[in-house]
């Protein structure tokens, strides 16, 4: 497959991750009507289906194409595991951030169809960023970030490098995926409003700007470690040798 054809659907994989992800968490996350007894947003547990939902799906649909990776972090982590050549980080990667730039500005587009829609960093994570410090939805610091990101993100790996692996079973592996990711945002959201995804991150904080968007280093850093912690250990210790025999430089 050609190279422009997956970093395409790379690109329209990841609009998809931050329009359904970041979506559902903008519009549908507090969904407030004055008619009704009860709050009707999607809450903690809806935004994090959400996510797992988006991966899932579109492991389906572009898996066979480009892998879906739709994360610099996974990517980085592939390439450190041998399964992923070098030389297609960089277009990978750029593919990835427009998507998730051109998913965050859809997302902005329809949330600015509310009167009440603005984008005002001291009100929370407008367009679901994420952050630390005051920024952080439970207030954690950012040590406390900076692991949560590293640790969540290493598992992820270790979770997609396992389902992906030559001896698992066959076909399972965007489930296994997609509920890995539900399961991180359950747990980090409060943290940090769940990266684990550079381009996830970059594609709302480059419209929010502003203190968030002076944040967004963190997001890069701990995500990639992380992934490359993951991709190095799954390599060393747990490829089969002849997985190793077929290393991609």
């Amino acid at each position: 497959m050609p190279i422009s054809k997956r970093c395409l659907a790379e690109f329209l994989g990841t609009l998809w991750l931050v329009l359904g992800g970041c979506g559902s968490a903008v519009l549908a996350g507090k969904f407030l009507d004055t008619t009704a007894s009860v709050n009707l947003g999607l809450g903690f547990l809806g935004v994090s289906l959400a996510f797992g939902l988006t991966v899932l799906t579109m492991a389906f649909a572009i898996g066979h194409i480009s892998g879906c990776h739709l994360n610099p972090a996974v990517s980085f982590g592939l390439w450190a595991a041998g399964r992923f050549p070098g030389r297609e980080l960089l277009p990978y990667i750029l593919s990835q951030v427009l998507g998730a730039i051109v998913g965050a500005g859809i997302v902005y587009l329809i949330a600015s169809g509310q009167p009440e829609f603005a984008i005002d960093p001291s009100t929370g994570n407008p367009l679901a960023t994420n952050g630390f410090g005051v920024h952080s939805p439970g207030g954690f610091g950012l040590f406390a970030c900076f692991i949560c990101e590293g640790v969540m993100t290493f598992f992820l790996l270790m979770i997609i490098l396992g389902a992906t692996d030559s001896r698992a079973p066959a076909g399972y592996a965007p489930v296994a995926i997609g509920l890995a990711l539900t399961l991180i945002h359950l747990i980090s959201i409060p943290v940090t409003n769940t990266s684990v995804n550079p381009a996830r991150s970059t594609g709302p904080a480059l419209f929010v700007g502003g203190p968030l968007f002076g944040q967004l280093w963190l997001f890069w850093v701990a995500p990639i470690l992380g992934a490359l912690l993951a991709g190095w250990l799954y390599y060393s210790v747990f490829a089969a040798d002849s997985e190793k025999e077929r290393r991609v430089a």
